[in-house]
């Protein structure tokens, strides 16, 4: 996908933000990983920092990782608060524990941290996207 490409409306990201979120939440379903639930949980954060990059008018890092797209913010101005700066513990999600290998298994008060960080991050970027002028469904 080139770099100068808008993929979609911040809207639009923001949908899939929310839908990742409830994906993150759905931890009643047998069978399903805590640290899946947990990606979903970053997935989200990342995409509605994705959003607010696109409400910026501004191309967004192709990276999973949070620190580096809230420091890219930063760059643009966008004050950014430590409980949302807090969400960068999500990153570890987006690779490290979505496949099978060496790591310790995700307990259920993480993944209830997870959507915390999600929740605060998605509600976030929906303040800072209406400052803006544009509205979330």
């Amino acid at each position: 996908m080139p770099r100068d490409h808008f993929p979609g409306s911040p809207q639009e990201w923001m949908q899939r933000a929310r839908a990742s979120l409830a994906l993150a939440k759905a931890d009643q379903v047998p069978g399903i990983l805590l640290e899946d639930l947990c990606y979903q949980a970053q997935q989200s954060a990342e995409k509605a920092l994705k959003a607010l990059y696109l409400c910026l008018g501004s191309p967004f890092p192709f990276v999973h990782s949070l620190d580096q797209l809230l420091a890219g913010l930063e760059d643009l101005g966008v004050l950014v608060p430590e409980d949302v700066d807090q969400a960068i513990v999500l990153t570890r999600y987006a690779v490290e524990t979505r496949y099978p290998g060496v790591y310790e298994r995700v307990e259920v008060e993480e993944h209830q941290e997870a959507i915390r960080h999600a929740e605060i991050v998605l509600a976030w970027v929906e303040i800072q996207m209406n400052r803006r002028g544009i509205q979330t469904p």
